[in-house]
C-alpha cells in the first residue's frame, strides 16, 4: 500500500477525519444536564451580558481559535477550493491541539472575495480567543489580515506569511552568530515573492538586517525601482524594490552573505553557491524539493555553509509547527488583543536560544539519536522538543504585556508551570518537588561521574539550581568530556585516584570488617568502585545523597549503598516506589525493585514509607494493600499477608492516612466499587498509594498501568534507607536523573528539618 493509500484510510477510519468535540464537565446526571443547559446555563449567559470578559471564564473562548480557509493556496497542491482544503485545515488544527493544547474550530469559506471573507470571519470575533488564516493566495492573504487585524480585537494570524518567517529568522539568527557577522551588515537575496518570502523578507527587517540589503527576485528577475515604477510589481514586493540593474537569480546571489528561497524546486546550482560571500548562509525552503538541495549547498564550498530547508530527512527543518502553536498559546493566556511584531521576534529569539541548549534525550531518540548540539547542522530546534512550548509561549506571552497588547498579566513563574503541567502530570508533580529543592539546593554525589549522560544532567542541576553535584570519576575524562559535550559547565569533580583515601578505607573496613572484607580490600574498593567511594561519602557527611546504577544492573548498584548506608533507624527494608502519573490521577506502587516476596510486615512498613514519599509531591497519602481478594472473600496464606500488612499498620497509632486492604486492583482505584459494594471501607475516596504483594506483581503491575494505561513513569525512587540514595535504571534518560536528584535533595531536606 503507498503513502496516498495509507493516507486515505487513515483519514476515513471511524470516525472520519482527524477532529472531534467532546465535553470537559461531567453529563452523566439530571443535575449535570441541568447545569449545563436549561436552567443553570441562564447564570452565565447573564454573567456574560453584564461583562463580555466574562465569556474567557465560563466559555471555551479562551482556549479555542478559529482556523479559517478558502483553499486558494493549499501547499503543494495550489487552488483546490474550500472543501478539499478541509483535511488541511482540520490537520493545522491538530498540531495545535497536540503541541499546544489549543482547542480549533475550522471553517472553510467557500469564496474568492476578501469583503466576504472579511465580513464572515470578524462576525466569529465572539465564538473565538483567536483567528488563524491559513491557505490563502497572495496578495489577497495581505489584505485579509490586515483587514481583519484592523476590525477584531482578538489575535489574527497568518501562518503562511509569518510561520516561515519567524522559524528562518530563529536560524538565521543563529547562523550570523556561528559565522561571526552582523545582521546589520548582511546581504540576503530572495527567490520568491509571494506571501512567505515577503513576509520572511519584512521580519528580517524587524530582526536588524537593513531593507536595502534585501533584493527579492521573482519570475521576472531582481524586483527593482524601474519595475515599481512602471507598475510591473505590487505594493508588497515593492517596498523591497532595489535600485540597481535588472538581473536574475544567480545576479541577486552573487556576493550575497544569505539566500532564501520561498520558490519552486532546482532554481539554484552548485556555481551559484560559490558566488556567495565568505561563509555563506543558504536557506532552501521550497516544499517538497527544495531551490537546492542540502547536500549539494554544503558541498559546494570549503568553508562554512549554514544550510536549513522545509524537509524534515535534513538537519534545520524550517517547520511552522515550531511557531504557529507556541505563538497562540502565549497570546491567549494574556488574553492579547493583537499578535504584534514584538511578538514574533520574541518567538524567533526563544526559538533561537533554545537551539543552543543541552537537548533533552527523548528528542535525540526521536530523531534517531542524531547527535543535536548547537552548530551548522542544528540551528533551530527539532518539531518534537518539547521545551519550545515553555520557551516560546513565556516569552510571546511576555512581549504581548510589554508592548502593552495583553488584556491580563501573567506571572511568568507561574505560568512556565501551568505549561509544563499542560505536557503530563508527570511534568506537573516533578516541578512541585524540583521548586522544592531550589530552595536549598544539596551536594548529590554522582557515582557515574564519567558517563555523558550524567554530566549533561549534572549540568542541568546546576542551571536549575536544583542541586549542587558532585561527579565522581577520573577528572582528566570528565573534563574532557564537559568540553566534547559543549557544555558551559564547571564541574565540582572528586577522584578517587587522587583522593585521600585513609578515613574512608576505614569507616569501610570499621562496616564490613565482620563481612569478610580486609583492611586492604577496603581501601581497593573505594578507590576503585564509585559506588563504595559514593556511599561512603554519604555516609561521612561528605555529600547528602547518592545517585548510581545507569550503568548497572539495579541489584548489584544497590549492594554498596545497602553495605555501607543501610536502612533507616524505623526501617528495616529498602523499597523501589514508582510514581505514575495519568491524565488527572497519580499513583504510588510499590515494591517494584527490590523485596521479592516479604511478609506482612514488611508490607506494613513498605506502605509507611511510600506514603511519606507521596507526601514530598504534596500528595496526601491513601493506601491500599493488594491481593485477588477483597475483604476476606478468599481466605489463605497469600491473602492474609496484605491484610495483616493493613491491619498493622491502622493499629499504630503514628499512622496519620487511610489505609485498608487485602483489595482488588479496580476496588482499590473505582470509585463506584470502593463506595457501591464495599461502603465499610476505611477509603472513602480511591487509593493513591497501591503496595503490591509481591516483587513479580509490583513489576508487572507497574509496566502494564506504564504502556497500556498510557502512565508516565518516574523512578524508581528508593525509600526506607538511612540516607537519601536512589538507584536509577540502566538506560534512563537524562532527565529522568534530574528528576531522582531533585526528589534526593528534598528527601535530604526533609531529614535536616527533622520532618
Amino acid at each position: 500500500m503507498g503513502l496516498d493509500e495509507d493516507a486515505l484510510d487513515y483519514h476515513r477510519r471511524d470516525p472520519p477525519g482527524k477532529v472531534a468535540i467532546e465535553t470537559t464537565k461531567p453529563t452523566s446526571t439530571q443535575r449535570d444536564l441541568s447545569l449545563a443547559y436549561s436552567p443553570g446555563v441562564a447564570a452565565p449567559c447573564r454573567a456574560i451580558a453584564d461583562d463580555p470578559t466574562d465569556a474567557y471564564t465560563y466559555t471555551s473562548k479562551g482556549n479555542l481559535v478559529g482556523m479559517v480557509s478558502n483553499g486558494s493556496a493549499v501547499l503543494g497542491l495550489g487552488d483546490i477550493g474550500a472543501q478539499a482544503s478541509k483535511p488541511v485545515i482540520e490537520g493545522k488544527g491538530v498540531l495545535l491541539k497536540r503541541f499546544a493544547d489549543i482547542d480549533v474550530f475550522d471553517f472553510e469559506l467557500d469564496t474568492d472575495d476578501p469583503d466576504a471573507i472579511v465580513e464572515a470571519v470578524s462576525l466569529t470575533e465572539p465564538s473565538f480567543g483567536g483567528i488563524h488564516v491559513e491557505d490563502i493566495k497572495a496578495p489577497e492573504c495581505f489584505e485579509i489580515e490586515e483587514r481583519l487585524r484592523e476590525r477584531m480585537s482578538i489575535p489574527v494570524y497568518h501562518d503562511d506569511q509569518h510561520g516561515t518567517a519567524i522559524v528562518s529568522g530563529a536560524a538565521l539568527l543563529n547562523a550570523v552568530d556561528i559565522v561571526d557577522k552582523a545582521l546589520e551588515e548582511l546581504e540576503v537575496a530572495f527567490a520568491g515573492a509571494g506571501a512567505s518570502a515577503i513576509a520572511t523578507a519584512e521580519f528580517y527587517v524587524s530582526l536588524g538586517v537593513p531593507r536595502d540589503n534585501i533584493t527579492l527576485v521573482d519570475t521576472g528577475g531582481i524586483v527593482t525601482t524601474d519595475r515599481a515604477d512602471a507598475g510591473t510589481v505590487n505594493d508588497y514586493k515593492a517596498a523591497f524594490a532595489q535600485d540597481r540593474p535588472a538581473g536574475d537569480l544567480a545576479d541577486a546571489m552573487d556576493g550575497a552573505d544569505a539566500f532564501v528561497g520561498l520558490a519552486v524546486g532546482g532554481l539554484v546550482d552548485e556555481a551559484m553557491v560559490r558566488s556567495m560571500a565568505r561563509d555563506p548562509i543558504v536557506f532552501a525552503m521550497a516544499n517538497p524539493e527544495p531551490e537546492i538541495g542540502y547536500h549539494e549547498a554544503r558541498a559546494a564550498r570549503d568553508d562554512t555553509v549554514l544550510a536549513a530547508t522545509g524537509r524534515s530527512d535534513f538537519p534545520n527543518q524550517v517547520n511552522n509547527v515550531l511557531c504557529f502553536p507556541f505563538m497562540f498559546r502565549g497570546a491567549l493566556d494574556v488574553r492579547a488583543t493583537e499578535i504584534n511584531e514584538e511578538m514574533k521576534v520574541a518567538a524567533a529569539r526563544a526559538l533561537a536560544d533554545l537551539a543552543r541548549q543541552d537537548v533533552p534525550d527523548a528528542v535525540a531518540k526521536a530523531y534517531g539519536d542524531e547527535p543535536l548540539r548547537y552548530g551548522p547542522e542544528y540551528l533551530i530546534p527539532k518539531a518534537l522538543d518539547p521545551r519550545v512550548l515553555f520557551q516560546v509561549a513565556p516569552a510571546v506571552a511576555r512581549a504581548a504585556v510589554e508592548s502593552g497588547v495583553a488584556r491580563i498579566d501573567r506571572d511568568l513563574d507561574v505560568y512556565v508551570e501551568e505549561l509544563e503541567a499542560r505536557l503530563g502530570k508527570d511534568r506537573e508533580m516533578m516541578r512541585i518537588v524540583l521548586n522544592k529543592a531550589k530552595t536549598d539546593p544539596k551536594r548529590i554525589a554522582l557515582a557515574e561521574g564519567t558517563n555523558a549522560k550524567t554530566i549533561r544532567a549534572a549540568s542541568q542541576m546546576v542551571e536549575e539550581g536544583i542541586a549542587r553535584p558532585i561527579l565522581l570519576g577520573d577528572r582528566d575524562t570528565i573534563r574532557r568530556r564537559v568540553a566534547d559535550l559543549g557544555l558551559d559547565f564547571d564541574p565540582e569533580v572528586v577522584d578517587p585516584a587522587d583522593a585521600d583515601l585513609d578515613a574512608y578505607a576505614d569507616h569501610l573496613y570499621e562496616a564490613r570488617r565482620r563481612k569478610g572484607i580486609t583492611r586492604v580490600e577496603a581501601e581497593d574498593l573505594v578507590r576503585t568502585d564509585t559506588d563504595y567511594f559514593g556511599s561512603v561519602m554519604v555516609e561521612m557527611g561528605d555529600a547528602d545523597a547518592l545517585l548510581t546504577g545507569l550503568t548497572h544492573h539495579y541489584p548489584s548498584a544497590l549492594r554498596p549503598p545497602l553495605q555501607v548506608i543501610g536502612t533507616a533507624e524505623d526501617a528495616e527494608y529498602a523499597a523501589g516506589v514508582y510514581m505514575l502519573t495519568f491524565k488527572n490521577r497519580v499513583l504510588f506502587v510499590a515494591d517494584t525493585t527490590v523485596n521479592q516476596d516479604p511478609g506482612a510486615a514488611e508490607l506494613a512498613e513498605i506502605g509507611r514509607h511510600t506514603a511519606d514519599l507521596a507526601r514530598r509531591f504534596n500528595v496526601e497519602p491513601r493506601a491500599a494493600f493488594l491481593s485477588y481478594s477483597n475483604f476476606g472473600s478468599v481466605d489463605n496464606r497469600g491473602t492474609r499477608k496484605p491484610r495483616r500488612a493493613a491491619q498493622t499498620l491502622r493499629d499504630d497509632p503514628t499512622t496519620d492516612f487511610p489505609v485498608d486492604g487485602e483489595m482488588q486492583a479496580d476496588t482499590a482505584v473505582v470509585e463506584d466499587v470502593l463506595e457501591g459494594t464495599y461502603d465499610f471501607a476505611e477509603l472513602e475516596e480511591p487509593a493513591n498509594v497501591l503496595i503490591f504483594p509481591n516483587l513479580e506483581a509490583g513489576n508487572i503491575g507497574y509496566k502494564l498501568l506504564q504502556r497500556l494505561g498510557g502512565a508516565d513513569a518516574i523512578g524508581p525512587m528508593l525509600v526506607g534507607m538511612d540516607k537519601p540514595v536512589h538507584v536509577l535504571q540502566r538506560g534512563d534518560e537524562v532527565n529522568d536523573i534530574v528528576n531522582l536528584a531533585g526528589v534526593a535533595v528534598v528527601d535530604a531536606q526533609e531529614r535536616d528539618s527533622g520532618a
